[in-house]
């Protein structure tokens, strides 16, 4: 028989073999792009990253000619084993009988086709009995297979923005002064790219006690942002030790309520404004050394998107507390712009759990679940002179006010944060009142929101396709993306030296208010050494607060230059003049208390001689002239 013959012979069973080799090899590309388990490198978009998956593909079976099943294609050396293989993709109507609200955020969302086995894991043992609780992947990676601009962007690195930068450097040191003996006199740095939100909270001086370093030491500083899970990259050097004080120079401030805004890992296990209950895991009242290690992600997706419905929402408690507060006091009250809110409780786990849907993306509340002044520690009842602790709710409160109405706001709240070192004033610590400030401000009564100067859209260069940025930095990296949509009669030269122009006018301001406030505090000093009576000093101590308000409001305020420039110079000269107030008041107070000054005694004067007139006229003073420079 010739080789073609032999050939002729075996092509049925060739064919069928070669056919069953190419559905095989299809199989294999259609589970390794849609595997909702591919892994990711920290800060690398996973394989099937750029890739949008279609419906879940059910298992199939290849035949090879003799009708056997093949090998399973996924154990092949090299191949990411997809739990599509290994079986049927869940099927989210099996969980809707139970979870009747997830099924109405499911049903008509985004990911309506989905399954649930994309994010929970343990499924089959949970659905069979109605036991055990699934697990589920709160690693943004999981979302960023789908969604890759929006994910790679997220964690990218603004390199402008340094590590350890402390506010204080910039202050010359008169923050220290103005804030002592708060934690933040321990280190209070500007802040830096998201990627690094959880990891700079924990290793900052003033929260842990300088409990927790990097493995690499130093060299740690060289990681260029991404998604990456804290505890690959720091190490305990105190395992065992409850939380304290470790190192001189730092401090052990941190709560579980402060680490809230910075990653949102523990939700499952939280009750609604982190009230404790048997059940919940976390609480206010955790440790927090324990609670920080059951963390690992920088500001989760799931803080903006619902992940069953794929719409805008918004989850710190403390925040939706305010907004549904029967006082209806908030910006967003009087604001006819903002988006609606429905609040949705949950609590499968049998405690209460609130999230708030949006009618639409409006990141002016969705930010505000962070970059707003916030309460998240213990203080003090101005009141009462009675601590307030952790076991109290205003220990994690949003005000959700401007800075006129801050003061009269924790007033009324009884709650004052710390006394300072030198005058006992009680005072508040802001913290990053971002969104408060731009409120009210020209661009915002414009109709912009944050997302607009912070996360434009921006084209994809590969595809041509428009995204939304995730980087979330500074407007100057997307001149061309934010201030000339509106300007188009800038260039981006004058965009960026309007910008600049604005910080150099903050700076100055601030400079002079902390002459003024750090004055006020010198001249109190005094003045109580002199014995200068109480009702002064207690008036003094008044005015301490009122101008601190105008000072601290800024200080802690990103970006409040450009935000809201008229609001700031009104506030940081209403502060000046306020600081300058309480100095005429002291001054005056020591003034009264110098003795006063002996009556000079007359002495004789000798007659003056004829001959001593010419001298005397000669001695006559000439005009002094100033140089105008």
């Amino acid at each position: 028989m010739t080789p073609s013959g032999h050939l002729t012979h075996r092509r049925p069973a060739l064919r069928a073999t070669l056919k069953a080799l190419l559905f095989g090899a299809i199989a294999v590309l259609v589970f390794s792009v849609h595997s909702p388990v591919a892994t990711a490198t920290p800060g690398t978009p996973s394989a099937s990253a750029a890739t949008t998956p279609a419906k879940p593909i059910a298992k199939s079976t290849v035949s090879t000619a003799g009708g056997a099943a093949a090998a399973n294609p996924a154990a092949a050396p090299g191949r990411i084993r997809s739990a599509s293989l290994a079986r049927k993709p869940y099927d989210a109507t099996d969980c809707y009988e139970c979870h009747a609200e997830v099924k109405a955020f499911h049903v008509d969302g985004g990911h309506k086709t989905v399954g649930c086995d994309s994010c929970h894991g343990g499924l089959d043992t949970h659905k069979a009995k109605g036991k055990g609780r699934p697990s589920t992947n709160m690693d943004p990676a999981s979302c960023g297979s789908c969604h890759d601009n929006q994910y790679r962007t997220m964690y990218n690195m603004n390199t402008d923005k340094k590590a350890n930068r402390e506010k204080s450097v910039a202050t010359f040191g008169a923050m220290d002064k103005i804030l002592t003996p708060h934690g933040f006199t321990r280190e209070h740095n500007e802040p830096r790219s998201h990627a690094f939100a959880l990891y700079d909270q924990v290793v900052v001086d003033r929260a842990f006690g300088g409990r927790f370093a990097n493995k690499e030491g130093n060299a740690g500083l060289t990681r260029m942002g991404g998604n990456f899970k804290i505890w690959d990259v720091l190490i305990d050097e105190f395992p065992g030790e409850p939380h304290k004080t470790f190192k001189p120079g730092t401090a052990a401030a941190a709560n579980p309520v402060c680490m809230s805004c910075k990653t949102s890992d523990h939700i499952l296990d939280w009750a609604y404004m982190g009230d404790p209950h048997p059940q919940a895991k976390w609480s206010r009242l955790s440790k927090v050394n324990e609670f920080v290690k059951d963390t690992n992600h920088s500001l989760n997706c799931n803080f903006c998107h619902d992940p069953h419905a794929a719409k805008p929402r918004i989850i710190r408690d403390g925040l939706i507390q305010a907004l549904t507060r029967p006082e209806a006091d908030t910006l967003w009250h009087k604001d006819p712009k903002g988006a609606k809110i429905n609040v949705v409780e949950l609590g499968e786990r049998g405690f209460t759990r609130k999230i708030a849907m949006l009618s639409r993306y409006d990141s002016k509340l969705q930010c505000a679940q962070c970059h707003v002044e916030y309460n998240c520690n213990p203080g003090t009842d101005p009141a009462t002179g009675q601590a307030v602790t952790m076991a109290d709710a205003r220990t994690n409160h949003f005000p959700f006010k401007a800075v006129d109405d801050i003061q009269q706001h924790y007033k009324d709240l009884k709650f004052g944060d710390f006394r300072h070192g030198m005058t006992g004033a009680m005072l508040w610590k802001g913290q990053h009142a971002d969104v408060e400030t731009f409120y009210n401000s020209k661009h915002q009564l414009a109709g912009v929101e944050c997302a607009d100067c912070h996360m434009p859209k921006v084209k994809d260069a590969k595809t041509g396709k428009t995204y939304t940025s995730h980087w979330q930095t500074s407007p100057r990296h997307y001149i061309k993306e934010t201030c000339l949509n509106c300007h188009k009669e800038w260039s981006e030269k004058q965009a960026l030296y309007a910008i600049d122009s604005l910080k150099e006018r903050w700076t100055g301001k601030m400079r002079k208010a902390e002459f003024w406030l750090t004055r006020l505090i010198d001249k109190f000093e005094q003045a109580q050494n002199m014995g200068v009576d109480a009702a002064v000093l207690a008036e003094a101590r008044s005015k301490h607060a009122d101008a601190h308000i105008h000072y601290e409001w800024w200080s802690a305020t990103n970006g409040a230059h450009f935000h809201n420039p008229q609001q700031f110079e009104a506030s940081i000269n209403k502060g000046m003049g306020i600081s300058q107030a309480g100095i005429k008041l002291l001054d005056d107070a020591m003034a009264r208390r110098r003795p006063a000054a002996p009556a000079a005694t007359p002495t004789a004067v000798a007659p003056e001689s004829p001959a001593a007139r010419p001298q005397a006229a000669a001695l006559k003073p000439t005009s002094l002239t100033v140089n105008p420079r």
